[in-house]
């Protein structure tokens, strides 16, 4: 009876096999694009990614959602970015314009030095906390992704490291956008 019904765990089975051919495929599609993009990076950054790290990084690029957390990363850090960059020439303009006054009133020499010291102080404390909440950007991405389970991807202050993530994050956006493409092109 089965036979002809065309279902029972024969058809299940079937369909769970054909959905994980499209999976292997897709890695392997994913993992051979990986691959090609690596040739581009400076060579120190090609010997740093293994097969296995790139195979890694395909599995866990499989069901997109790793391409929308990088995206949203992306989106938070551009407006952190845009935010702080506002917030500088603020502080700038208001610094611009303690100065004018200073200048119109030509004020006391060692009053003006004083201003000119605290001016200094405070624009080098504005690019502190803009290096600090930056920082803080960059940790906050690499615990994203780690609990994503990107490989590659853990908190990590090493510049080596550091660059090779970047990377990384250069290769998912660049997958991104072929994917996006390939989209495109068959709606």
């Amino acid at each position: 009876m089965e036979r002809f019904g065309g279902g029972g765990a024969g058809g299940y089975e079937a369909a769970a096999e054909q959905q994980l051919s499209r999976q292997q495929e897709r890695h392997y599609r994913l993992l051979s694009e990986l691959q090609a993009l690596v040739k581009a990076l400076p060579s120190p950054c090609q010997q740093r990614l293994s097969y296995t790290t790139l195979s890694d990084l395909a599995l866990a690029l499989l069901d997109g959602t790793v391409f929308e957390i990088v995206q949203g990363l992306l989106e938070i850090q551009h407006l952190t970015e845009k935010n702080l960059y506002s917030q500088r020439l603020q502080l700038h303009s208001e610094h611009r314009g303690q100065r004018q006054i200073f200048h119109f009133f030509s004020v006391n020499c060692y009053l003006f030095q004083a201003v000119e010291q605290r001016i200094r102080e405070e624009q080098r404390m504005m690019d502190e906390k803009i290096v600090l909440e930056l920082d803080q950007k960059v940790i906050d991405q690499q615990s994203t992704l780690e609990k994503a389970g990107v490989s590659g991807f853990y908190i990590t202050t090493n510049p080596q490291e550091l660059t090779l993530q970047m990377n990384l994050l250069e290769l998912i956006r660049k997958l991104q956008q072929k994917e996006s493409e390939s989209e495109k092109a068959f709606s």
